[in-house]
């Protein structure tokens, strides 16, 4: 284990947060070996962590900043982990923290990181998994991971998040999609937002009929808010919070399916890397069937 990652960490738990940066860096570089360190292994303490997904365009970012808003007058140490698609053509990320956070990125008890998708299917990148450790090892109080839109392959949040939140808007037909593609299974609260439009309240009686239709017993609540006239903002910043009650953190950073997903995310980013190594010797078709020769 780096004697660095040590001292960033050591000094991040003091509240450094320019250490957790250059923490959170590391963690991404080294990959799995930090979780020979038992800080990240078996935590003392867990983050309450909140995963915000939906299909792009929802207002998100724009829900996060006003539930920033309130939450920080409550003296919390809110970490957020946005999360942002990676080109497959040029590999890179539109990194847009500071953008989208803009009126929080210098309150000391927030902090933002960004953090593409690297390629990875299931919407978490390998290395989302282990810097969300490091959050719980640095004694953060609320962690929000905002990830890139949601769709029947991009439920990896659930492995991650003690509560997922999906927001829908009205008037969009990526809505009713995204409900028949499995997102009322992961979802533990419904935000209709930009209620101000018409059609919300028909949303939310679509997602309620769509629950009462599923296999699933377990129904969760829709929230109905509009950022332009904070209507019903303060109502899901507090059921949000107060979800945090009826919940066993520790219990579920040792849930076996929530460990088998972040493991099964390890491997195939290590699996993928190996893979590229292969695939950059291929220069022709001989080589291309060489690689597969058994």
């Amino acid at each position: 284990m780096s004697d660095e990652i040590e001292s960033y960490l050591r000094t991040a738990q003091r509240g450094d947060m320019l250490s957790f940066a250059r923490l959170l860096t590391a963690i991404e570089r080294s990959g799995p070996q930090v979780l020979q360190l038992n800080e990240f292994k078996k935590p003392k303490a867990q983050a309450y962590r909140v995963g915000i997904t939906g299909p792009p365009g929802v207002g998100k970012s724009t829900l996060i900043n006003e539930f920033l808003k309130i939450w920080k007058l409550k003296d919390l140490k809110i970490g957020i982990l946005a999360v942002d698609p990676t080109s497959p053509i040029s590999q890179g990320a539109i990194l847009g923290d500071r953008v989208r956070y803009s009126t929080h990125a210098l309150d000391k008890n927030i902090f933002i990181r960004s953090l593409g998708t690297r390629g990875s299917l299931g919407g978490l990148s390998a290395a989302a998994y282990l810097m969300l450790r490091a959050f719980d090892a640095c004694g953060f109080d609320l962690v929000l991971v905002e990830t890139v839109g949601v769709g029947q392959v991009e439920v990896e949040v659930m492995n991650v998040a003690d509560l997922v939140i999906v927001v829908l808007v009205p008037e969009s037909g990526d809505s009713v999609q995204a409900m028949k593609a499995g997102i009322i299974e992961i979802a533990d609260l419904f935000i209709v937002n930009k209620c101000d439009r018409p059609g919300a309240l028909a949303l939310k009686q679509e997602i309620e009929a769509a629950q009462a239709l599923s296999e699933s017993a377990r129904k969760v609540d829709v929230v109905i808010t509009s950022t332009i006239n904070a209507e019903g903002i303060s109502d899901a910043a507090e059921k949000i919070l107060a979800a945090r009650n009826s919940l066993n953190l520790a219990e579920n950073r040792t849930n076996l399916q929530r460990l088998r997903g972040e493991a099964r995310a390890l491997w195939r980013s290590r699996l993928e890397e190996e893979a590229e190594k292969h695939i950059a010797n291929v220069h022709s078709a001989d080589d291309l069937a060489n690689l597969f020769k058994q």
